[in-house]
């Protein structure tokens, strides 16, 4: 048995599994996308018995038709406070898709050394603007309202969060690792 054969081998693996590593990565990116997506567009931020809510508007149920109809967000609600948390989620939606074509750019054209930088500070940049929309939403909207709770695009935008942070972060360990 040829003993030189080994390091090309063990070369290949190593190339495999940083194809395997980014393919994962870039899956949690996308997944983080989607999560965000639905998030901003799905109208499940907050809900009680008779209304839901998410950032751009309010439906609540007429009792006597059984129907729902949207409504404007309630005016306590201040408005610097609403259209920061739609700015944010906005711009946190544009960087986490930039960052992904900013990762197929850098898979295709950059040498080793140049990659996965660009894409981890817009991921994060991304994940910043969304940690941004949701602590505002926390904390400013909602406060007095016992009788409700956090419906699911709610919590999909915190997943999509970690989601961006991890994938951010991981972005930048690979960078380091293929240099």
């Amino acid at each position: 048995m040829n003993l030189t054969v080994w390091p090309w081998i063990a070369q290949g693996l190593r190339k495999m599994s940083m194809l395997k590593a980014l393919a994962g990565i870039c899956f949690l990116h996308v997944t983080a996308i989607v999560f965000l997506f639905i998030a901003v567009i799905d109208d499940a931020w907050w809900f009680t018995d008779s209304l839901y809510s998410d950032i751009w508007g309010r439906w609540v149920m007429e009792y006597n038709d059984e129907v729902w109809v949207y409504t404007d967000l309630p005016s306590s609600y201040r408005r610097d406070y609403l259209g920061a948390v739609q700015a944010f989620a906005v711009l946190a939606c544009m960087f986490l898709v930039f960052s992904l074509f900013a990762f197929i750019y850098q898979i295709i054209m950059l040498a080793k050394g140049e990659r996965f930088m660009l894409t981890g500070v817009l991921q994060l940049f991304g994940c910043f603007f969304l940690m941004v929309c949701l602590s505002v939403y926390t904390d400013h909207f909602h406060q007095g309202e016992k009788d409700g709770w956090y419906g699911y695009s709610y919590i999909l935008a915190w997943l999509a969060w970690l989601l961006a942070l991890l994938t951010g972060a991981l972005y930048i360990i690979v960078r380091k690792n293929i240099e």
